[in-house]
């Protein structure tokens, strides 16, 4: 389950919509302390608010119910339809990082939740930019499996194939653009309550599991099921997955 070129990579971030519903279902929400410390990056207090490469609406919900008036981008129409349904008092539109259909300078606040590793960085910093007003704060976060953990820790590796953390996301922390001071980063402890049937759903819904051939990742999953099956913390039911959601900030100049 290799990543080795360009076009493997566009097929992984553009493979989603395929499981668009199990995405929904199964992949997990974002704490609010780490929403609310993105948008305290923000100069005055933000309203308008970008969910950018939305998915299914996980952190247009979060944004939402905080009361902020939410746009959600994205760019797949299946997982598109499953944001319309969770969320409904969203905004939706068709669109991707690097050409956001928002007018010029409107947008407090952009969120980017499990998604800004996928974009072309420099060119989408360049139109997040654009749609920020002076002192808005642009937002990526992501969930990860709290490896600090050690059943976590074995899990991921037992899996790191298919259920690794894109390589690229501490890298991200360095990244830097004319228009923005540099970016800031905190982590915050998060749980999702699954089950080992959920949680392997969960895993499912990976890129690089979904475009893997059928008996790769039919392999993984029966390595990862039968470690949960024997696992004294997961083998019982329903049991919380202890997750770190990682946020940085950039304040636009």
């Amino acid at each position: 389950m290799s990543d080795p070129t360009p076009e493997h990579r566009a097929r992984r971030a553009a493979s989603f919509g395929a499981r668009a519903t199990e995405y929904a279902r199964h992949r997990p929400d974002y704490p609010r302390e780490a929403i609310e410390w993105g948008l305290s990056g923000a100069t005055g207090t933000p309203n308008r608010v970008l969910d950018l490469g939305a998915g299914t609406g996980k952190l247009t919900l979060g944004l939402t119910a905080l009361g902020l008036d939410v746009t959600a981008v994205e760019p797949d129409p299946e997982m598109r339809a499953e944001l319309a349904r969770a969320v409904p008092s969203a905004t939706s539109l068709a669109g991707r990082a690097e050409q956001i259909p928002l007018p010029d300078g409107g947008l407090d606040a952009v969120f980017v939740g499990q998604a800004f590793h996928w974009f072309d960085v420099p060119e989408a910093m360049t139109e997040i930019a654009r749609v920020l007003r002076p002192g808005g704060v642009c937002v990526p976060v992501w969930n990860y499996e709290d490896e600090s953990v050690p059943w976590v820790a074995e899990f991921t590796e037992l899996g790191r194939d298919g259920a690794r953390r894109p390589a690229s996301v501490e890298d991200l922390r360095h990244v830097t653009h004319p228009a923005f001071e540099s970016f800031e980063c905190e982590r915050f402890r998060h749980v999702q309550r699954r089950t080992a049937e959920s949680l392997l759903e969960t895993i499912a819904t990976y890129s690089m599991v979904i475009v893997s051939a059928p008996d790769e990742s039919a392999a993984l999953l029966n390595r990862l099921r039968q470690f949960l099956a024997t696992n004294p913390a997961t083998a019982n039911g329903e049991f919380d997955l202890p997750l770190v959601t990682t946020a940085l900030r950039a304040r636009r100049r």
